[in-house]
C-alpha cells in the first residue's frame, strides 16, 4: 500500500535527508587514494551521531541476506553495483566509487547514492558517472502529479540504453518514508504511461544503476551482499529520495 504524506511529513523527510546530503558530501570529500572504505563508513556515521539519527542501513536484513548489514554506508568499487560492504580496502588512483547512506531522524527516513572516480578519473568512468546523474535527472523530471510510475522508468531507462550501458535486470527504486523500502517499486526501465498514477504526497526512491559492459547481468560476491558485474566491467549509481508535489518534484537528499 502507498502511503501519502502530509505537506508536514514531507518537511520531516527533508530533514532527514538533509542528515544524508551532509554524509555522502563528507564520503566524496573525503574519498582520496590510500582512504579505506572502513574510514568512510566511520566518517558517515560521525555525521548520524551529530545529527541524533540513526541507520536504516546497519543491522538490515532482508530475505536474500546471509547476515544483517554491518555498516551505515555501502561503498562499491569498480564493478560492484550496489549494496558494498565496507573493509579495509584503501581506496586507488583510478578506482570508481559508488556510496550509498540512508539516515532516520525522528521516525523519517532518506536515502541517496553518489557515484565519483578517485585520484585520476579514467575518461570512461567520467562518461559513465554523468550518465547516471543524467538518468537520475530525467527521472526526476518525470516524477510529477499525473503521470505513471512507467514514465519515470521510461525516462531512465532511454538514457541508460542510449548511452549504450545496462541496467541491472530486477533492481530499481522504490517508495520511502518510515521504512526505508516501502510501496510502489520505481524500476529503471519500462513503458511511459503505464504503471501507478503519481499522486501529491508520493515520496519515493529513484535509483539509476548502470553497468559500463552494457549487459544486465550481475552476481552476488561471496559475502552475500555486493552485486558484481558479470562481465567484470565498471559501475555507477545516482540517487535522490523525492516527494511528489503539486509544485512540481521536490529533491529531499539534494547536496548544497
Amino acid at each position: 500500500m502507498v502511503e501519502l504524506k502530509t505537506d508536514t511529513s514531507i518537511d520531516a523527510m527533508y530533514e532527514a535527508g538533509q542528515v544524508v546530503a551532509r554524509a555522502l558530501t563528507a564520503v566524496r570529500d573525503a574519498a582520496d587514494v590510500g582512504v579505506s572504505l572502513l574510514e568512510l563508513d566511520e566518517l558517515a556515521h560521525d555525521v548520524l551521531r551529530e545529527a541524533g539519527a540513526t541507520s536504516p542501513f546497519l543491522g538490515y536484513r532482508p530475505s536474500f541476506a546471509p547476515v544483517p548489514f554491518p555498516a551505515v554506508l555501502c561503498a562499491s568499487v569498480n564493478d560492484a553495483i550496489v549494496h558494498g560492504i565496507p573493509t579495509g580496502y584503501r581506496l586507488r588512483d583510478g578506482d570508481l566509487l559508488s556510496a550509498d547512506f540512508g539516515a532516520r531522524l525522528n521516525g523519517w527516513v532518506g536515502d541517496s547514492a553518489l557515484s565519483l572516480t578517485v585520484g585520476t578519473p579514467r575518461p570512461a568512468d567520467v562518461r559513465l558517472i554523468e550518465t547516471a546523474e543524467r538518468a537520475l535527472a530525467a527521472g526526476i523530471e518525470a516524477a510529477v502529479v499525473g503521470n505513471r510510475i512507467g514514465d519515470i522508468a521510461h525516462a531512465i531507462g532511454t538514457v541508460c540504453r542510449t548511452a549504450g550501458y545496462g541496467i541491472p535486470d530486477g533492481f530499481g527504486g522504490h517508495g520511502v518514508g518510515r521504512h526505508m523500502h516501502e510501496d510502489p517499486g520505481v524500476p529503471n526501465e519500462g513503458r511511459p504511461g503505464r504503471g501507478l498514477r503519481l499522486r501529491h504526497g508520493m515520496v519515493i526512491a529513484i535509483e539509476p544503476m548502470l553497468i559500463a559492459g552494457g549487459t544486465d547481468d550481475y552476481h552476488a560476491a561471496p559475502d552475500g551482499w555486493t552485486l558484481k558485474t558479470n562481465d567484470g566491467s565498471r559501475a555507477a549509481h545516482a540517487e535522490h529520495t523525492v516527494a511528489i508535489t503539486d509544485s512540481g518534484p521536490r529533491v529531499l537528499t539534494e547536496r548544497r
